[in-house]
């Protein structure tokens, strides 16, 4: 009784709880919500400052009484609190409005968590949002829901394959008839590639880069083939400004995308041989299935330029994007709340209810 009248009086949401950004789905509405996940908080009375975009100008910056932190560290929680914070801020949000019956913020929640999380990681989630305010909340991994979000025939009895490539995983899957047949979740993503920057330049250069410059730089220049940008002589440029440390003192220098290809290559090399040994795990009439459909590529590493002629040469099959790879996770969460038959099927079975 109670579950019905809450379910006319809020808003069902899909989370796609992400090391490096959170997105919101609100079931009948679409995405909603898209920012940084990034708290800034005071160091002693922990009162929370600033949440999301706002929070992540902050990193780098602060004084010694204020942190700015990310509370999901390699896709599971590092900061509970902090955590609990920023989806009590989005629920909220989802909920605001101007009508004459307020939305009571007591929703159903759908959240993408990694395939290879341990029980307590999964557990640590759904209390994190039940005590932001959903009355509900139900796991489901991210490579399931990102195939649902690409919309590939995963109850089919033929076989699909999905790597979704985050900010701090990377998930692959072989899916076939609504379930996950074989996964494999490493823990080489987006941030690993900043570091990589960041270690590449301090090694050729001498010169330290912040993390969010390092990030500029990958969006910027990040490329994974030689022919990325058509023609393989074309070069990209970007000035780039840090902290020489020779001298301590600033120092611009002009990066090519040859050299940000080069310090990346180490990163997708790890990304592209997880993926062919999943390849090699799995049952031939399933590898036949995706030679003939290829695989998909979600999330946001996968809009590296040239990564899916690398995967494609690395594991000898057809490779696609998906159209907007950032949010197939999300979007995956939404369909899952808008079919209750899809969400039995799915759904991670465990934790709390």
């Amino acid at each position: 009784m109670f579950d019905y009248i809450f379910g006319l009086l809020s808003h069902d949401v899909g989370i796609d709880l992400g090391t490096a950004n959170t997105l919101v789905h609100v079931k009948g509405k679409g995405i909603v919500i898209r920012e940084p996940s990034v708290v800034a908080r005071h160091k002693k009375t922990k009162q929370v400052l600033a949440i999301g975009e706002e929070a992540k100008k902050m990193l780098g910056r602060t004084p010694a009484t204020i942190e700015a932190i990310r509370p999901l560290k390699d896709g599971v929680i590092s900061d509970f609190d902090a955590t609990e914070a920023m989806l009590k801020k989005y629920i909220l949000m989802v909920h605001e409005s101007g009508q004459i019956i307020p939305k009571v913020p007591r929703p159903r929640v759908v959240v993408g968590i990694p395939s290879g999380v341990t029980e307590v990681e999964r557990r640590a989630v759904q209390e994190a949002a039940l005590s932001a305010g959903a009355r509900k909340c139900y796991l489901i991994e991210e490579p399931m829901a990102a195939a649902i979000g690409a919309e590939l025939p995963i109850s089919d009895a033929g076989g699909v394959m999905v790597i979704d490539i985050g900010g701090g995983t990377s998930e692959m899957a072989v899916i076939s008839l609504g379930g996950i047949v074989l996964n494999r979740s490493i823990r080489v993503a987006g941030d690993e590639m900043d570091e990589a920057i960041i270690h590449f330049m301090r090694l050729k250069y001498n010169l330290l880069l912040g993390e969010r410059t390092a990030e500029e730089l990958k969006f910027a220049l990040g490329n994974a083939h030689v022919t990325a940008y058509g023609d393989k002589d074309q070069i990209k440029y970007m000035v780039v400004r840090g902290r020489d440390l020779g001298t301590g003192l600033p120092r611009t220098i002009k990066v090519t995308s040859t050299e940000v290809r080069e310090a990346l290559m180490p990163v997708l090399k790890q990304i592209t041989a997880a993926a062919a040994e999943l390849i090699e795990e799995t049952p031939p009439e399933l590898v036949s299935d995706i030679l003939e459909r290829g695989i998909v590529l979600a999330g946001g590493g996968s809009q590296i330029v040239g990564i899916e002629k690398l995967l494609s040469e690395d594991t000898k099959m057809p490779v696609f994007i998906t159209e907007d790879p950032m949010t197939a996770v999300v979007r995956g969460c939404g369909r899952v709340l808008e079919d209750d038959e899809l969400l039995r099927k799915v759904k991670v079975v465990g934790g709390l209810r």
